[in-house]
């Protein structure tokens, strides 16, 4: 599986809006067939930044760069923020969330 994290800092005046703005491009990217989750978070402590978290089967990540709203996506959102995501990706093991061992709930 092909884990990713990106952080977007989103410029004050875009911030209450940003899900609006990635709402179609949620939408088409969580379709795909490769596509394990896509997941939007705000950050507690600065509004202003959204952290999205994303997996996809093995092979599934390049078709999704090269899709039509992947595309769409970057070329609308530069003047939407502050500065350039950040980003970690990594090939993992896996097909999933497991459970964490330190906390168990009956």
């Amino acid at each position: 599986m092909i884990f990713i994290v990106v952080k977007f800092d989103v410029r004050p005046e875009h911030a209450e809006t940003w899900m609006d703005h990635v709402a179609a491009f949620t939408e088409a990217t969580r379709a795909e067939s490769g596509n394990l989750w896509f997941d939007w978070s705000r950050s507690v402590e600065n509004p202003n930044e959204y952290v999205l978290v994303e997996a996809f089967k093995d092979d599934a990540a390049e078709a999704h760069v090269n899709s039509e709203h992947f595309k769409t996506f970057t070329a609308e959102t530069p003047d939407k923020l502050a500065s350039t995501p950040r980003i970690i990706s990594r090939q993992i093991d896996g097909e999933g969330w497991d459970e964490m061992g330190e906390i168990s709930v009956d």
